[in-house]
C-alpha cells in the first residue's frame, strides 16, 4: 500500500513509518511504497514543497511555485494536470494538500507534543491501537456521503481533512482551512468544452512516460480517453466482452480499434465464476486498505480484465480507465430540485417531461419526487434524516422511487439496531448545528460527494493492479482540473435527457479524436447481470460473512433478520437493495482484514528530530 506520513512538534518523534523515505527538504516527511520518480520535491531557504503521485509539473515549475509558497497561495499548487498529494512548507506554517476525489485523502491527530498527519487513517489509529468508531461507520453505511462528519474518521481520535480543504498546522495549532469553493463559477456548456478538452488530454500525458499504455474501451469516457492515449503511441484497449451482460460494449470498442490507429483491441470474454462478490471466502487474496472498498465485490472482473493487460504488453505499464467519468461529464435527475428551487419551473417541467418519458412515468410523478429538496437546505435535510432515523424502520422500496433527498438514507440504515440508529441520529443533529458553509444547491453538495466516494473506491481497485500486477491505475475524471472544468457547467446543461453526455461531445466533435459514431452513442453497458448471479451463486458465503460472526453485527450495524431477508430476496432475482448491500460487504470485509492482518506500520526511531 502507498501512502504518506509526518510529523510536526516542538520535540523529538520515537517513531516513523516502517520503511518510509524521508521526502527532501522537508524534516519528518515520509513515503512509503512510492517510486522514487513519482516524489519530486523543489526547496529554497524556508520554503518547500513535495508532490507525491501523478504530477504534470515538471522540475521547473516546481521551483518556480516556491513562490508561491511562500505567499501561501494553496490552492495554485493543485492545478497541474494529474492526481497527487501536496506538502508545501512557508516558514513555520506546514500545508498538506490532498485531492478533490479522495484519492489522496489527509488525516490528522494532535498530541502534546504535535501533530502527526498521514494519507491512511489506519496509519494514525495504529499509533495508539484506536478503535473503529462505530458511529461514523453507520455513517459510511446509511448515508454514503464522507463529509457529512465533517472531520471525524473511521477510527476514534483520527480526523480527516473535508473535501476541498486543506490541513495547516503551525506553532500554535493545527486545523482544516477551505482552499477549493464551495461552488465552482458557472460556465456555459459551450465555452467550457474547449477547457475540459484540454484538460483531459493534458491528464492523460501526463502519465504516458514510455511505459506500455492499455486503456478500457467500452463506453464513452473510457474510449475517449483511449484515442487520446492513441494520439501518443500504441495502446493495448481491452473491453470486458462477457456474454451476460447482452450490451453494445464490444461492438462499439470494435468499430472504433478499426477507426483510430494505435489502438489494438482485446475483447475480455468472462468465465463462469466472473461475477460479482467471487472470492469472498478467502479474504486474503484481497489487498488490504485503508477504508472500506467496493473493488473488493468485483474483484475477480477486474482481474480476468489485467490479466488479458498483463498477458499481451512487454511489462508492466499504466492502464487508463473511465471511472467517475458519468460523475463529471453528466449529472443526477437532483438538478431538478435546483431548478424549482431557483424559480426555473418552466425548464424544470420540460426536463421533467423529458425524463418521464424515458422512465415511462408521469411529469407530475417525477417533479413530485424532486419538490422536497428543492423545499429545504442541507442542514434542514440532515435534521430531518435524524428524524427518520429515530422513527420506526420503513418498508423498503428501491431509492429511485424515494423523494431526491440532499442526504438519502439507504436501506442499510434500517439493518441496523435501534442504539446505532439513535447514535447516528445524534451525530447529524451534531453536524446540523455546526454547519458552516453550505452550497445552496443540492447538486453542488451531492456531486462532490459522488466523486469522493468513487475515488475510494478506485485507490482500492489502484491497489490490486499495482500489489498483483505492478500496472499503474489511471483515472483521469478523478483529476482536480478535469473535476473543475467539468463541473463548472450547470447540471442542467450536462445532464439534459435530450442528449447524452453532451460536455463530452461538445468538447471532442470538432477535433476528429474521438470517432463521430462514438460521440453520438446513447447507450450504455451495465453489470446487473454479474451482480444478481453473483448475489445467487454466492448467497451461502454472504450469509456466512454477515452471520453470527459478522464483525458489523457486533458493532450493531447489521441485524439478522433484515439481512436475511434482503440476501433471500437477491439470491432469488428479486429487487433489492444493490448498492447498500455492496457498502455492507465491502466494511465487513475491511473489518476483518484489520483484526485479521494488521499492517506493521510504524518502526521505532532511537532519538528524534524535531520538525520546523
Amino acid at each position: 500500500m502507498r501512502w504518506s506520513a509526518g510529523w510536526y512538534g516542538g520535540t523529538g518523534h520515537d517513531r516513523q513509518p516502517a520503511s518510509g523515505r524521508a521526502v527532501p527538504g522537508l524534516q519528518t516527511t515520509w513515503t512509503c511504497g512510492w517510486p522514487a520518480p513519482k516524489v519530486r520535491a523543489a526547496g529554497a531557504g524556508p520554503a518547500a514543497l513535495a508532490v507525491v503521485g501523478e504530477c504534470g509539473a515538471d522540475d521547473h515549475q516546481l521551483q518556480d511555485a516556491l513562490a508561491t509558497v511562500r505567499a501561501q497561495e494553496w490552492r495554485a499548487l493543485t492545478r497541474w494536470p494529474g492526481s497527487y498529494l501536496t506538502i508545501a512548507r512557508s516558514g513555520a506554517t506546514l500545508a498538506v494538500i490532498g485531492d478533490l476525489a479522495g484519492q489522496y485523502p489527509v488525516y490528522y491527530r494532535t498530541e502534546a507534543a504535535g501533530t502527526w498527519w498521514s494519507t491512511a487513517a489506519s496509519a494514525l489509529a495504529a499509533l495508539d491501537g484506536a478503535p473503529v468508531d462505530a458511529t461514523a461507520l453507520a455513517a459510511h453505511l446509511a448515508l454514503a456521503q464522507p463529509d457529512v462528519l465533517a472531520t471525524r474518521s473511521l477510527f476514534r481520535g483520527v480526523r480527516r481533512v473535508p473535501g476541498g480543504h486543506l490541513l495547516l498546522i503551525g506553532p500554535d495549532a493545527a486545523g482544516t482551512e477551505r482552499y477549493e469553493p464551495v461552488v465552482f463559477p458557472p460556465v456555459d456548456l459551450r465555452q467550457a468544452a474547449p477547457v475540459v478538452r484540454a484538460a483531459l488530454a493534458e491528464a492523460v500525458a501526463a502519465r504516458i512516460d514510455g511505459r506500455p499504455v492499455s486503456t478500457d474501451l467500452a463506453g464513452l469516457d473510457s474510449t475517449t480517453l483511449a484515442c487520446l492515449a492513441a494520439q501518443r503511441g500504441p495502446v493495448t484497449a481491452v473491453t470486458f466482452a462477457d456474454h451476460r451482460l447482452r450490451d453494445d460494449d464490444l461492438a462499439f470498442a470494435t468499430r472504433t480499434a478499426a477507426a483510430v490507429p494505435n489502438l489494438t483491441h482485446l475483447p475480455v470474454p468472462g468465465a463462469p465464476e466472473t461475477m460479482y462478490y467471487a472470492g469472498l471466502d478467502d479474504l486474503g487474496h484481497l489487498p488490504v486498505t485503508d477504508a472500506p472498498n467496493q473493488f473488493a465485490i468485483t474483484a475477480t472482473i477486474k482481474r480476468t480484465v489485467l490479466d488479458t493487460v498483463a498477458a499481451h504488453t512487454p511489462a508492466p505499464g499504466v492502464h487508463f480507465t473511465g471511472a467517475a467519468g458519468d460523475a463529471v461529464l453528466s449529472a443526477p435527475s437532483s438538478y431538478l430540485a435546483d431548478l424549482l428551487r431557483t424559480g426555473q419551473r418552466r425548464r424544470a417541467w420540460q426536463h421533467a417531461h423529458l425524463r418521464a418519458r424515458l422512465r415511462n412515468t408521469s411529469t407530475r410523478t417525477v417533479l413530485s419526487r424532486a419538490r422536497p429538496a428543492a423545499r429545504t437546505d442541507l442542514a434542514g435535510a440532515w435534521r430531518q434524516t435524524a428524524a427518520d432515523l429515530r422513527a420506526p424502520v420503513r418498508d423498503w422500496i428501491p431509492q429511485a422511487q424515494r423523494p431526491i433527498a440532499w442526504t438519502p438514507l439507504l436501506a442499510s440504515a434500517d439493518w441496523m439496531t435501534p442504539d446505532l440508529r439513535h447514535r447516528l441520529a445524534i451525530a447529524l443533529d451534531h453536524a446540523a448545528d455546526h454547519l458552516g458553509e453550505a452550497p445552496v444547491l443540492l447538486t453542488d453538495w451531492t456531486e462532490r460527494q459522488d466523486l469522493t466516494r468513487l475515488g475510494v473506491n478506485t485507490s482500492g481497485w489502484r491497489a490490486l493492479a499495482l500489489d498483483e500486477y505492478g500496472i499503474d491505475l489511471a483515472a483521469p475524471y478523478l483529476d482536480n482540473e478535469v473535476i473543475r472544468a467539468c463541473l463548472a457547467v450547470p447540471a442542467d446543461q450536462r445532464g439534459t435527457p435530450s442528449r447524452y453526455k453532451p460536455l463530452l461531445a461538445s468538447a471532442f466533435a470538432p477535433t476528429g479524436v474521438v470517432p463521430g459514431f462514438v460521440l453520438a452513442r446513447t447507450t450504455k453497458g451495465g453489470f446487473n447481470a454479474l451482480n444478481y448471479q453473483g448475489l445467487a451463486h454466492h448467497a451461502p458465503v454472504l450469509r456466512e460473512l454477515l452471520g453470527p460472526t459478522s464483525r458489523l453485527a457486533a458493532l450493531g450495524l447489521v441485524t439478522e433478520a433484515p439481512i436475511t431477508a434482503t440476501l433471500s430476496r437477491a439470491a432469488a432475482g428479486q429487487p433489492t437493495a444493490l448498492g447498500a448491500l455492496h457498502l455492507v460487504v465491502a466494511a465487513e470485509v475491511w473489518l476483518r482484514q484489520l483484526a485479521a492482518a494488521p499492517a506493521p506500520w510504524w518502526q521505532e526511531v532511537i532519538s528524534g528530530v524535531a520538525a520546523a
